[in-house]
């Protein structure tokens, strides 16, 4: 883990306007800087970046978050990757906390690892442009399939000599660990000797989230009877199939710009899309889906479109494990290429405009489309329709989220019109298949042996998913908690100001010494945590601004932090003083009043709770002492209430 000294540096010198400035061509306005927003598509902006604050926010999308949660949103980065992004850019070294014997053996494997890969993928594409083998073969053949100069080099495609131990023998001069070579698959050991594994091959290199190699995919030229067309990287410590999507790291932004991931089989195929400007695009690499990558998919859209041949085994295709895409709550969609096209050669035919036409008008609901395609696949076979109905109640049912009751009943109604069987019958069907899996869920829990959700700890995250959610979609405080959000913005912004000019105290010294406890006054859990976290670090002598809580290692703080920061204050017009001789305050030069009346109100609030509650005591009182005691601690309610109510001249709220 990276240490708290490390963080506090980086905290120290980010700067939200650079940060975002990376990414987003920004003017200054006012305050504060406007841009057309990286998340959704937009002509007008509605983005904007506040130094003061260290906050941005998106008026279109709704989008909103400070300098870290920015890199996180923005590269689909962990919280982790994204310190690590910033420290890099402003020069901090990382310091990680101690980490055990097995811990730092694991870590600098696979810092190795990726070393070696990425010398490989360096060595690879200079072999291609560099070498005449490699011009005559490897660059020819890419031409062929119409890629550009610019896309070769954009998804870094390679060239292989083929050679016995080209590779293997300049990797080893170089000092690169055989076994490791091995591992990678780059290098296999033939007749005792390292001889490479690729040659003769082109390569496409597969990138993580952020760009650094895990793996090849090697594709053979010309014909061979006993080699495999394709040879991909095996499995590794870096490396796991199941888990990535070729092209992630070139369509993330778009994808989540267009809400929308289109999902095709092969390499190729993702190239050609995105030559052509359709670069929501990733594959699959032939293999049928996994839970981690619709996982990885989901973190960027809800919204899949698979892509398929439209022969017989593409439709088969089409209907591999989309199951497991509905239950994670994906809103699926498939598309049939024409018969004996696939992507990669009808998008070059027919041209990015017209594919873009093609994939809306062609886009088939993946429930109603395997129910077609299995409707037509039974014929007659009363067997088969009967075991169809049973497969389509089973899928029916698998959508299990909150929000997709309305959809499932969509489909319980649709599939039973075109099943022409009764409504109601299929209903209970789908209803037997949720409570069977349930069941079977709540046996697993209580046996503690789920897989779902028992995860090895240190497979976790650094950060929950939860940091990355919009702020601005999440009711974070109640209506009437709206002093209690209002406190907790004026200790983070003004705590360090000076509130009195006389003995020199600040906004946090009036706040903490007034007689009354704001922790326990509070109804608000996140607005406690805040305050006692603050008075914690303030009873040490430590004074606490906005940047302690807007990046804080807690995604809840940081969020709650960022959505009260964020909040726009109801600023009086300048103009009042010109037009009506009116001296106000206004913005942030109200701070002293705000603080006064702020404080005030909550007090006056729980004076009023006391007031109903010593009320009600008094009205069960039967004791003549007890009834007394009610009636003075009433006129002593009501005297604070009266002083306090004097002093900001308040209204009290009946």
């Amino acid at each position: 883990m990276i240490t708290q000294n490390t963080i506090q540096q980086i905290l120290q010198r980010i700067d939200i306007v650079d940060v975002v400035g990376t990414f987003v061509k920004l003017k200054k306005r006012g305050n504060g800087y406007l841009g057309l927003c990286p998340f959704h598509n937009e002509k007008t902006p509605s983005f904007t970046v506040s130094a003061s604050k260290e906050i941005y926010k998106c008026f279109g999308c709704g989008k909103s978050g400070n300098g870290i949660n920015f890199i996180m949103e923005h590269e689909k980065y962990s919280y982790v990757e994204a310190l690590r992004w910033l420290a890099q850019r402003y020069g901090v070294d990382v310091e990680e906390t101690e980490q055990s014997p097995e811990q730092r053996q694991r870590a600098q494997l696979s810092d190795s690892l990726f070393i070696i890969n990425g010398f490989a993928r360096e060595y690879f594409t200079k072999t291609l442009f560099n070498t005449e083998e490699g011009q005559n073969i490897g660059l020819s053949y890419f031409e062929e399939r119409g890629f550009t100069k610019e896309t070769v080099e954009k998804f870094q495609l390679g060239y292989c000599l083929n050679t016995r131990d080209a590779f293997a023998k300049t990797a080893i001069s170089k000092g690169y660990n055989l076994e490791y070579l091995q591992k990678l698959g780059l290098v296999t050991m033939r007749y005792e000797q390292p001889a490479d594994n690729y040659r003769g091959r082109v390569i496409f290199p597969i990138h993580n989230q952020s760009g650094k190699i895990l793996g090849f995919g090697a594709r053979i030229l010309g014909k061979a009877d006993k080699a495999p067309k394709y040879i991909n990287s095996p499995e590794n410590e870096i490396y796991y199939k199941s888990r990535v999507l070729y092209g992630t790291y070139f369509a993330r932004h778009s994808i989540d710009k267009l809400d929308e991931c289109l999902l095709v089989e092969g390499y190729t195929d993702v190239i050609s899309l995105h030559q052509a400007g359709v670069e929501n695009v990733v594959a699959s690499s032939g293999t049928s889906l996994t839970q981690d990558q619709l996982r990885l998919i989901r973190k960027y859209t809800n919204n899949l479109t698979i892509l398929y041949d439209g022969d017989a085994a593409g439709v088969k295709a089409a209907l591999r494990g989309l199951d497991m895409a509905v239950e994670e709550g994906l809103n699926v969609k498939v598309v049939l290429i024409p018969d004996k096209e696939d992507p990669d050669s009808y998008v070059q035919k027919i041209g990015a405009d017209a594919f873009r036409k093609f994939i809306a008008d062609n886009k088939q609901d993946f429930v109603l489309f395997k129910l077609q395609a299995s409707l037509l696949d039974a014929g007659n076979d009363l067997n088969k329709k009967s075991k169809l109905v049973s497969e389509i109640a089973e899928t029916i049912s698998k959508i299990n989220k909150t929000e997709g009751f309305t959809r499932q009943q969509d489909y319980i109604r649709q599939s039973a019109e075109i099943l022409k069987i009764d409504e109601e019958g299929m209903t209970q069907l789908v209803n037997k298949f949720i409570r069977e899996k349930m069941t079977k869920l709540e046996k697993e829990l209580t046996k503690g042996k789920n897989p779902e959700y028992d995860v090895p700890e240190e497979d976790l995250p650094p950060i929950p998913e939860e940091y990355l959610d919009d702020t601005s979609n999440i009711s974070l405080f109640n209506p009437h908690e709206k002093q209690e959000q209002e406190l907790v913005k004026i200790l983070l912004r003004f705590g360090s100001k000076v509130f009195s000019e006389e003995d020199k105290s600040n906004v946090a010294d009036y706040i903490f010494h007034l007689p009354y406890d704001f922790e326990s006054l509070s109804d608000n859990e996140m607005v406690k945590r805040i305050l006692h976290e603050y008075k914690q670090e303030y009873d040490k002598g430590n004074l606490l601004d906005a940047r302690w809580f807007l990046y804080h290692s807690d995604p809840e703080i940081a969020k709650a932090a960022t959505a009260i920061i964020e909040d726009k204050e109801a600023e009086l017009s300048t103009n009042w003083k010109e037009k009506f001789e009116i001296n106000t305050k206004y913005g942030d030069n109200a701070y002293v009043t705000d603080t006064v009346s702020t404080t005030n109100y909550l007090i006056l609030r729980k004076i009023k709770k006391l007031m109903i509650e010593n009320q009600e005591e008094m009205k069960n009182a039967t004791e003549y002492a007890d009834q007394l005691r009610c009636l003075e601690m009433a006129k002593h309610l009501k005297e604070i209430e009266m002083e306090l109510t004097k002093t900001v001249n308040t209204v009290i709220l009946k």
